[in-house]
């Protein structure tokens, strides 16, 4: 697998391939980030923090982060105010972090290596009720302005990894159960285990 040396942004949140992440930024170390991210044309990654807080603290309390997180880049960037910025990602790629260090000005930087991307597999008859369900959701978006949906086409609505990742994204599941539902390799199962959780709040019609 190959390797790939970047900054992360360790977030209370987990971010999934081809999600949506809006975001404001206002610390120094992630302003210069971002800047250099836009100059460079390069991307950061999006780690869950365990512990600590996402704003440094005064009393300096540790970050602590899941080890895997998955690639942002930056498509677009507002300025409302000065030191304030607005912006807005999209996910890549899923990695490991093999090393990570903290800077003086409190910026993680990481050696990762890549995970292979979902293959590409078609939802099955068994699980087409979480496609469709999805696709009821995505329908009743149209009177909401494009730029505010919580997903983003292009809409793959019969790729198990795909339909998965967006209900990861939208369904009030626990953060570190997002994770372990990010990390898995085989996109059927992942679909497998969200049509369970829609089925047992009813979102599944036949």
């Amino acid at each position: 697998m190959s390797t790939i040396s970047m900054p992360l942004f360790p977030l209370s949140t987990v971010l999934f391939p081809d999600g949506v992440l809006p975001l404001q930024v206002f610390e120094v170390r992630y302003l210069d980030m971002i800047s250099r991210c836009l100059t460079e044309d390069a991307p950061f990654g999006v780690v869950l923090l365990t512990h600590g807080h996402e704003v440094r603290q005064p009393d300096g309390e540790p970050e602590r982060f899941a080890a895997a997180g998955t690639i942002a880049s930056v498509t677009e960037t507002t300025t409302t105010s000065p030191g304030l910025l607005q912006v807005l990602c999209r996910g890549g790629s899923r990695f490991t972090v093999v090393t990570a260090e903290q800077r003086l000005n409190g910026l993680w930087m990481a050696e990762a290596e890549l995970v292979e991307d979902d293959r590409a597999v078609k939802v099955p008859s068994e699980l087409q009720g979480a496609s469709d369900a999805l696709d009821r959701v995505l329908s009743s978006l149209h009177d909401v302005p494009r730029h505010r949906w919580p997903v983003q086409p292009p809409f793959r609505l019969d790729d198990c990894g795909w339909v998965a990742n967006r209900w990861c994204e939208l369904l009030p599941l626990p953060n570190q159960q997002k994770h372990h539902m990010l990390m898995l390799d085989n996109p059927v199962i992942r679909l497998e285990l969200l049509h369970d959780v829609l089925d047992e709040h009813g979102l599944i019609t036949s």
